[in-house]
């Protein structure tokens, strides 16, 4: 059995769902989801993000079991105990099947590593701090906060 996620993993988690769904529902954007939800790539490639973004005209990828092909934006809030999967089989995924935009956070450091697809490979963005602020590549006009992220 996997251990439940810390409370800072949590905490962090909540607040970017929060900064999120409220930017996304008040500008009718999309649906965000979060763990536990399935993405399914294929019979063999099933993953549970953090986070996922789907653009509200990709929603029918949205099914009750979970979501079947790639969110437009996947969020992994890395522990040391998920590290390597989140960081290399995760993310060779989502580069693989096509997630325009992938975060990796990291609660203990307060950081935010950024990838975005191009050309079909993942190019690093950069690395952004707590006093930073974040324009969101696949949603226009939302700006995240880096400080209430992390606080």
């Amino acid at each position: 059995m996997v251990p439940a996620p810390s409370t800072r993993h949590q905490n962090v988690s909540r607040n970017l769902e929060f900064i999120i769904w409220s930017f996304v529902k008040s500008h009718n954007l999309g649906m965000i989801y979060y763990a536990p939800i399935d993405v399914v790539f294929g019979s063999t490639d099933v993953v549970q993000p953090d986070i996922v973004f789907i653009a509200k005209n990709r929603l029918a990828i949205v099914k009750e079991k979970g979501i079947f092909g790639a969110p437009d934006w996947v969020i992994e809030i890395v522990s040391s105990s998920t590290s390597k999967i989140d960081i290399k089989l995760k993310k060779d995924l989502y580069e693989r099947f096509g997630v325009r935009e992938y975060w990796m956070v990291y609660p203990e450091d307060e950081k935010v590593e950024v990838c975005l697809l191009e050309g079909g490979n993942y190019k690093l963005r950069g690395v952004f701090l707590k006093q930073d602020a974040l324009q969101v590549s696949t949603i226009e006009r939302l700006e995240v906060n880096l400080e209430e992220v992390f606080s």
